[in-house]
C-alpha cells in the first residue's frame, strides 16, 4: 500500500477516535467561535490539512477531487434550474493591449507591475499573422495568434490541483515531483477535459449587506456564510459551484485598481472548513477567494492552501460576476445552472475559460 495514503488514514482514524473520546462526557454543543474560531495559527492551518483531507477518498489514483461530487443526478438538477433560457457569461474581457499601442505590435506579452495606480499587466497577446492588409492577393485566410500568462489577478481562470504544491506534495498525496518542466503528470486539467455541468450558487455578498462592494480587506467568516443560508433560504448542497461576488469590478470602477496581492475581500481561513462540511464541487469569485492579508499570520492563501491540496476543490479566479448578479437579482434567485469547461491541455496546471450561468 502506498505509505503516503496509508499514514493519511491512520492520522484521520486516529484523529477520530481522539476526537470521539475528547467530546465524550459532554452535552453542551460547540459553539461557531469554537467550531470555527477566528483566531487560527499556522499550527492550526496544518492539523486541517489533515483533518479535512479527502486524500483517498475517490481511490489513491484520483485526480478529480469534489468534482466527483458531480454526479448524473447533480448534472440533472443542474439541468432543471434552466427556466429563462438565459445565458451569462461569467469572464471577463481578455486582458490585450489596445489598438495602437506600442504594447499590441510586441509578439509577447509585457509584463509591468500592478502596485499602486499603474494599469494591470496584459496577460493576453493577440498578434495577426495574416491580414486584409498583408495578403497576397484578394482571397485568402486571417490568421492570428494568441498567447496567455493566465495564473494572477487579471484573467479569469481555473485552478486545477497541480497548482499548489505544500510540503513537497498536491493533492491526493501525488509527490511534487510529479510537476516536471513537461508540465502536471498528475493533477492537471484533464480530469475535467468533458465539462462540468452543475448547480451554480451566487453569494452575493455586497447585496446580502445592501452596500456597493466589499472593502478592501473585508473578510466573510464561517457563521457569515451560515447567516447568509438562513437569511436566504438556500441551502449550500453537495456538488455544488460555490460564486462569492465582492463587487470588486464595480470598487475598480469607482476607487481604481485593486492589488490583490496586497489587498483583497474575500473568505477567512475558517470557511474552508464549513465549505468542505457541505461538500461543494467547485469555488470561484471575483478575486482570488482568500481574504488578504490572511489575518494567519506564517500562511499566505490558506483557502487555496487547503481546497486545491488537501480537500481537492479546483478554484476560479478574477470572475466577472457583474452581469449574473444583475440578473440573479432581478429573478430573485441564487441558483442556476453552471457550466465550466476548461481548454484541454495535457500538463496545465489551470486555464483561462469562460464559465456561464444559464438561468
Amino acid at each position: 500500500m502506498d505509505p503516503i495514503h496509508f499514514d493519511m488514514r491512520e492520522r484521520l482514524r486516529w484523529l477520530g477516535m481522539l476526537a470521539g473520546v475528547a467530546l465524550a462526557g459532554t452535552s453542551a454543543p460547540l459553539q461557531a467561535e469554537d467550531k470555527y474560531p477566528r483566531n487560527l495559527t499556522k499550527e492550526d492551518i496544518e492539523k486541517w490539512m489533515t483533518e479535512l483531507a479527502n486524500w483517498g477518498r475517490w481511490g489513491k489514483q484520483d485526480q478529480a477531487g469534489t468534482v466527483n461530487l458531480i454526479t448524473p443526478a447533480k448534472r440533472k438538477q443542474a439541468a432543471g434550474l434552466v427556466k429563462e433560457g438565459i445565458s451569462v457569461s461569467l469572464s471577463l474581457d481578455a486582458d490585450i493591449p489596445p489598438k495602437g499601442s506600442p504594447e499590441a505590435e510586441n509578439s509577447r506579452p509585457r509584463a509591468t507591475p500592478q502596485a499602486g495606480n499603474s494599469r494591470p499587466r496584459y496577460t493576453w497577446q493577440h498578434v495577426m499573422r495574416s491580414t486584409g492588409l498583408n495578403m497576397r492577393g484578394p482571397s485568402g485566410y486571417a490568421v492570428d495568434t494568441i498567447t496567455v500568462n493566465f495564473h494572477g489577478n487579471s484573467t479569469t481562470h481555473f485552478d486545477a490541483l497541480s497548482h499548489f504544491i505544500f510540503e513537497g506534495h498536491i493533492y491526493n498525496g501525488f509527490p511534487a515531483a510529479e510537476v516536471t518542466n513537461w508540465g502536471a503528470e498528475k493533477n492537471d486539467v484533464m480530469p475535467f477535459k468533458d465539462g462540468l455541468v452543475t448547480r451554480g450558487v451566487l453569494i452575493d455578498w455586497p447585496r446580502f449587506r445592501d452596500v456597493p462592494y466589499m472593502g478592501d480587506e473585508e473578510a466573510i467568516y464561517a457563521e457569515d456564510l451560515s447567516e447568509w443560508e438562513k437569511k436566504t433560504g438556500v441551502k449550500i448542497e453537495s456538488g455544488d459551484c460555490i460564486l462569492l461576488r465582492t463587487g470588486r469590478w464595480k470598487r475598480v470602477a469607482e476607487k481604481g485598481p485593486l492589488d490583490l496581492n496586497v489587498a483583497a475581500p474575500g473568505l477567512y481561513a475558517s470557511c474552508a472548513k464549513w465549505l468542505k462540511e457541505r461538500d461543494i464541487a467547485l469555488l470561484g469569485s471575483d478575486v482570488v477567494q482568500d481574504v488578504r492579508p490572511s489575518r494567519v499570520e506564517g500562511v499566505n492563501q490558506p483557502i487555496h492552501q487547503l481546497l486545491l491540496v488537501a480537500i481537492g476543490t479546483p478554484l476560479f479566479d478574477n470572475c466577472d460576476l457583474e452581469a449574473a448578479a444583475e440578473q440573479a437579482a432581478k429573478l430573485k434567485r441564487h441558483t442556476f445552472c453552471m457550466t465550466v469547461a476548461p481548454l484541454r491541455v495535457p500538463g496545465a496546471t489551470g486555464s483561462p475559460f469562460n464559465p456561464l450561468a444559464i438561468f
